[in-house]
């Protein structure tokens, strides 16, 4: 299971990365082997501010639909385009190329709570 630890993670499987102001958001490898085919990412949150911990979207994939939490509190400035075009990304790069939000973080407090690679391996076993 590929576990970066250039990044922070959250018990709901969204991994965070943070440039700046933004956090880039995605759901981990882990989550997204446990889903299966990734056929459909609805983010209709875009241009809303959430609180860490909201539902910012929904994740389909062929045999079930699933809620992706926000990890950090903010406002949804990007819904990753080529996602939108080609949901499949997710499960080929989870960490890479199908982040899926970008967030201006309204706490970067947030950011330092969430989970280390460590922690995370632990939470995933």
């Amino acid at each position: 299971m590929n576990v970066p630890s250039n990044i922070k993670y959250s018990n709901d499987h969204e991994w965070c990365r943070v440039e700046g102001e933004f956090a880039y958001v995605g759901i981990t490898d882990f989550a997204q082997s446990q889903l299966g085919d990734i056929v459909f990412v609805d983010v209709p949150t875009e241009g809303e501010t959430l609180a860490a911990g909201d539902v910012f979207g929904t994740i389909e994939a062929v045999k079930t639909v699933s809620d992706a939490f926000l990890p950090v509190g903010g406002e949804i400035v990007e819904f990753n385009s080529a996602v939108d075009a080609d949901p499949s990304i997710v499960n080929k790069d989870p960490y890479g190329e199908g982040w899926m939000v970008k967030v201006r973080m309204s706490d970067a407090a947030e950011y330092e709570a969430l989970l280390t690679d460590e922690q995370y391996k632990e939470l995933i076993g």
